[in-house]
């Protein structure tokens, strides 16, 4: 059985409604990522969501992703809010991934106002996102968040900036 598509946001990629969220790769053998992986296969999954903060979630996905990259819808997420931390921390996502771009980048869990207001101010992470995205190394940005303010929290987001993906709880 396969999942049904609908269109991801602005992106133009028709994403499984279902979309795998790689956290639980970041503690596991290559060898159990990898049977987790083929399960994706399978079912014909076809986007998969991973942060750097994930453990070893990008590297087990890596061998992976060498042989079955056009499959799949990549996302990944940043943690750093000054924009030479987020540069950093993407360019060590794309060599630990061995990936050359991301189809989604996103600012991870945004919802401190202080480190809010330093990601999407001059000299924050939205800035690399920018520079990213002008380099091809990412094709989309997004913001991520939880708990039970993350909603209003990212509408002020979508005020400071056009991102083209929201994801909440």
């Amino acid at each position: 059985m396969t999942i049904a598509t609908q269109p991801f946001g602005r992106s133009g990629h028709m994403s499984t409604r279902t979309i795998f969220g790689a956290a639980s790769l970041g503690s596991v053998t290559q060898e159990e990522a990898d049977r987790t992986l083929e399960v994706l296969l399978q079912y014909g999954v076809n986007h998969i969501d991973v942060a750097s903060s994930y453990g070893d979630a990008e590297l087990r996905i890596a061998p992976w992703l060498d042989q079955h990259r056009a499959h799949f819808y990549l996302a990944t997420k940043s943690d750093a809010r000054t924009a030479k931390e987020a540069k950093e921390e993407l360019h060590r996502s794309l060599e630990r991934m061995r990936v050359d771009y991301v189809d989604l980048w996103q600012l991870h869990n945004l919802v401190d106002p202080i480190e809010w207001d330093i990601a999407l101010s001059p000299g924050g992470a939205i800035e690399a996102a920018v520079e990213a995205m002008a380099q091809g190394l990412i094709r989309a940005v997004g913001v991520t968040g939880h708990g039970l303010q993350v909603a209003a929290t990212h509408r002020r987001s979508l005020e400071r900036f056009d991102f083209d993906a929201v994801l909440l709880p």
